[in-house]
């Protein structure tokens, strides 16, 4: 069922590989997933697990997330989404919007990903493009400004979750798109 009765984007037509799109977040329990532009916390142990996730695809971002790393990281292509039509990095592909982001990304045969911030996530379920959403939450509340949005309840299901122990630990969550 889609969200806000949203159609889909469109997949690759029939004749190319159809490659899976996703969401990784980390997120705490309040659901804050930044401070101005830094992370509220540090967890040993889970940026290992996006590392994991994302090398090797084709990494989708906001100007903001990506200013905050600084950098394109190695072994994964960057896409910024941004309204600054001027704005460029060095090693990045740069477009003002989502589904440009997302024919971009196509055109890399590798897995897409969606890696932040809180608006590129908003726009990213309101599109509902979505396969498969990696979630993992930090276990305490903190103080933010920026959010990751509610997860739409009826297009998900938790298909695989594994709590891991740290100096803060977490919980990491594999939801799936429900199909009908």
């Amino acid at each position: 069922m889609p969200n806000n009765n949203q159609k889909p984007l469109d997949k690759p037509s029939t004749n190319q590989e159809i490659r899976e799109v996703t969401i990784i977040a980390a997120r705490s329990k309040n659901h804050v997933i930044g401070r101005g532009d830094e992370i509220p916390w540090r967890v040993k142990g889970e940026q290992k697990l996006f590392k994991e996730l994302t090398m090797g695809g084709c990494m989708i971002m906001g100007r903001k997330t990506f200013e905050s790393i600084g950098r394109p990281l190695p072994g994964r292509d960057t896409i910024i989404v941004t309204r600054n039509a001027a704005f460029r990095h060095e090693g990045c592909e740069c477009v003002n919007d989502i589904p440009t982001a997302l024919k971009l990304a196509q055109t890399k045969r590798v897995p897409i990903h969606f890696v932040g911030g809180g608006e590129i996530y908003r726009q990213a379920f309101d599109l509902n493009i979505a396969d498969v959403l990696h979630i993992t939450t930090i276990q305490t509340e903190v103080e933010g400004d920026v959010y990751f949005p509610q997860i739409p309840e009826n297009d998900f299901s938790v298909v695989d979750e594994k709590r891991y122990l740290s100096n803060i630990d977490y919980l990491y969550e594999r939801y799936e798109r429900v199909r009908d």
